[in-house]
């Protein structure tokens, strides 16, 4: 969504609405609809018969924000609005707008967005806020009586409760036809519940994150992958059969191969939401003896993508809610030889559906991709002819061939006789096509549907930025093959009768953005700033620090920003979450809890383990990407930075002029700081050095806690083993050799001049990010990823 393109449509519905049946919520497969038609003559009567005044408490004002086919035919999405009064609805309208540009970030929703109509209903409130939000405990009467639960003495509520019969009447207006409600609450307070009646927060940074996480739910019928039966404490050990999960298993991934089942077809590949997909313990909010796919996604992390088994779920789900032959020529009756037969299709974002035409069973070579087919110039014989036409979505989103051919396949047949029945002539005209009320972005395939002439073909010509692109007579067109420069172009296409000059034409415009957004990033108070390889920032931080994100474009609508973190998946940013919108990200060396859910840690079980979970303190380098997604679905190409992390150590000991002699440090934290120390440095078990602006002969540690070289000059040879703590090399130089051995604590070396380095039998891979290395052993030989 960009902006509140949507008009409000004449349906407003007042106070003390007639009392809607309950049963209009359907079932998400198009096929088992249970629609209560009785509500549409409800609303028919309610419409009529009531003064339609939208500023009066209870009333609402129905928004379509995209309407991509029949509602029945389509995934439909309508939103509620509660708790915003009259002079609010602007506020409601922003929400709408991030929440919706969030889930078009998201795969399967960026590319299957034309198959989703969605629905805005403004409801306007008669005060503001809802029911014992934490921030006041108060009693507000809303129209849809959302509330925290647990009662307004519960400073820690995170549930929102609706009036489910409420919000199944609102929704109604939109459409009888709806599978999804989300009822967003005007509070920036998190909080939320699942199902088709889904509830979330409006200004809470994690409130987006909330619908897809809850689509995955009753659209794709996922099940959470939580590893906890309640939040903070660990779930039991699962002792059921194999579950009928597609996206949880008992088996091994040996057995999983072996019979061909579960994610077999995905095992091994880099997954869309970090790390591997593999087998990762825990999900059903059991902790053991179950397992699943990646180790964070979408249904056991808000702020991660879904994986790919989940996705590939969700493409079966989304494509099962459209027909992807949406209409064609009549299959009831013969056709003329001497027609044209057409198909309508159904058409993703970025990708065009294979459409391929046989007769009699032999191919049509020439008219593959082509929604018509016309007859005349194959010259059929005599007799009776059979024409068949299959659509086939070729989308690498899915792997498995019985999801291929169900959902992601269509087939017509037609019979072809000699018949009477004269040709029509219908006039020029496009009936349907992308959505030209916000940009398209420059990756798109933007589309057309036509009048459909028996006799005849309609012409197609497009233009880009006024000139005539050859397409073949498609009725879509690719613009990711066009090589677009940067900035905002013109697309058209005209319909026009080739038999028929005189005969209007018909022509849509659209606009395409091809500019990339950016996305800027700002850090709370660095110890030390540098410029690493590559033109990237090198950053030092101690202890702690925010990441500020803001995201720009040179079109409206809510831009998305994203980080990840050394490799990892891409995961949303989204402020903090229990701050304000807009508030910075923060990180720490384990992660701070919120609420029994863990944001920001550094460690390496990513950015959000369990409160349980063992984590070992992220102190180290660390390499953070940064992209943005636009409002026309355009994807920044990625920034970066490096940050190095180390902890504060108290001084026990300062040495700030010049020392003559061995030092010998056996406890505590000594700190040379500008001083000079002509002789060997030693530093025991346990004990701490932190160097800054020093000169050093040599040195030699031997299980310490920590050693810190900042700014630092050691002439001679060093030493440094079995650290517990930390060991961090910033800026340095290493006249002589550096030996890094059996650290069990992280050890980074940024941007360090070294003669002759060696690392051999340390517990984690050094993070060496250097000016110059002349030579290297060991471990340090393989480039980390961190360079």
């Amino acid at each position: 969504m960009e902006g509140w393109h949507g008009e409000p449509s004449s349906a407003i519905i007042q106070p003390d609405p007639p009392a809607f049946p309950t049963g209009g919520t359907s079932s998400c497969h198009k096929d088992n609809r249970a629609v209560n038609r009785s509500i549409i003559a409800a609303l028919a009567t309610a419409l009529a018969t009531t003064p339609a005044i939208a500023q009066e408490v209870g009333s609402a004002t129905v928004v379509p924000i995209q309407v991509t086919g029949d509602p029945a035919a389509r995934f439909s999405l309508v939103i509620l609005g509660d708790g915003y009064a009259a002079a609010e609805q602007s506020r409601f309208r922003e929400h709408v707008d991030k929440h919706l540009n969030v889930l078009w970030s998201i795969e399967p929703f960026r590319s299957y967005r034309n198959y989703i109509n969605v629905y805005a209903v403004e409801i306007v409130s008669g005060v503001s806020g809802i029911t014992c939000d934490p921030a006041h405990r108060e009693t507000r009467a809303t129209p849809l009586s959302m509330r925290f639960g647990g009662g307004c003495e519960n400073a820690n509520a995170r549930g929102i409760n609706v009036d489910q019969e409420a919000a199944r009447g609102y929704a109604a207006m939109a459409t009888p036809d709806y599978d999804q409600i989300l009822s967003i609450a005007n509070t920036d307070t998190y909080g939320g519940i699942g199902g088709r009646t889904a509830t979330t927060s409006g200004g809470n940074s994690l409130g987006p994150l909330i619908t897809p996480h809850e689509l995955g739910h009753s659209l794709g019928r996922l099940q959470d992958e939580y590893t906890y039966s309640a939040r903070g404490r660990a779930g039991g050990v699962h002792d059921g059969d194999e579950p009928n999960s597609a996206h949880h298993t008992v088996m091994t991934e040996e057995q999983m191969r072996a019979q061909q089942t579960k994610w077999w077809r995905w095992l091994g590949e880099e997954s869309l939401s970090g790390g591997m997909i593999g087998r990762f313990q825990g999900g059903q909010g059991d902790t053991a003896g179950i397992w699943r796919p990646s180790k964070h996604s979408m249904m056991i992390s808000l702020g991660y993508a879904f994986d790919q088994v989940s996705r590939e779920r969700m493409t079966d789900r989304i494509s099962a809610q459209v027909e992807l032959i949406a209409a064609s020529s009549p299959t009831d009756r013969p056709v003329s030889p001497r027609d044209v037969i057409w198909i309508e299709t159904a058409q993703p974002v970025y990708h065009d559906l294979d459409v391929t035409w046989r007769v009699d069973g032999n191919p049509v070579v020439s008219a593959n991709g082509l929604r018509n087919l016309a007859l005349a110039p194959l010259n059929l014989g005599a007799g009776e002819h059979i024409v068949e036409v299959a659509v086939v979505d070729p989308t690498e989103f899915v792997r498995d061939p019985a999801i291929r051919d169900s959902s992601l396949t269509a087939t017509r047949r037609w019979t072809v006789v000699e018949n009477a029945l004269p040709p029509s002539f219908a006039p020029p005209a496009i009936t349907a096509s992308t959505q030209t009320t916000r940009p398209v972005g420059g990756t798109d395939v933007v589309y057309i549907q036509t009048t459909h002439p028996t006799g005849r073909v309609h012409t197609v010509a497009w233009r880009l930025d006024g000139n005539v692109v050859e397409n073949g007579n498609r009725r879509s067109f690719q613009l990711a093959r066009q090589n677009l420069s940067p900035g905002t172009h013109a697309l058209s296409a005209t319909v026009t009768d080739p038999a028929d000059p005189a005969a209007p034409a018909d022509t849509r415009t659209w606009t395409v953005d091809n500019t990339a957004p950016t996305v800027r990033h700002t850090l709370s108070s660095t110890v030390a700033t540098v410029d690493a390889p590559g033109g990237s920032r090198h950053y030092f931080m101690r202890d702690e620090f925010t990441m500020l994100l803001v995201p720009q474009d040179d079109q409206p609508g809510y831009v998305v920003a994203e980080f990840r973190v050394n490799g990892d998946g891409w995961h949303h940013y989204y402020g903090w979450p229990d701050a304000p919108a807009g508030s910075p990200f923060r990180f720490t060396p384990r992660g701070t809890n919120i609420k029994e859910l863990v944001y920001g840690s550094l460690s390496s079980e990513g950015l959000s383990p369990q409160p349980w979970e063992p984590r070992e303190p992220g102190w180290g380098t660390h390499h953070i990407e940064l992209r943005a997604i636009d409002a026309a679905g355009n994807i920044a190409n990625a920034g970066d930075f490096h940050v190095t992390f180390a902890p504060t150590l108290p001084c026990t000991n300062r040495i700030t002029s010049a020392h003559a002699g061995p030092l010998s440090i056996t406890s505590g934290v000594t700190c040379i700081e500008n001083a000079t120390v002509n002789g060997t440095v030693t530093v025991g078990a346990g004990a701490s050095l932190v160097a800054t602006n020093a000169t050093i002969s040599t040195l030699t540690a031997e299980r310490a806690r920590d050693v810190q070289l900042l700014h630092t000059n050691v002439q001679g040879a060093t030493q440094i083993a079995g650290t517990t703590g930390s060991v961090t090399l910033w800026l340095s130089q290493f006249a002589d050799r550096l030996e890094l051995t059996d650290n069990t604590a992280p050890v980074t070396v940024t941007l360090s001049d070294v003669a002759d380095l060696a690392c051999t039998g340390n517990t984690r891979e050094p993070g060496v990010v250097a000016n110059s290395i002349l030579q290297v052993g060991g471990q340090c030989a393989v480039p980390p990823r961190s360079r």
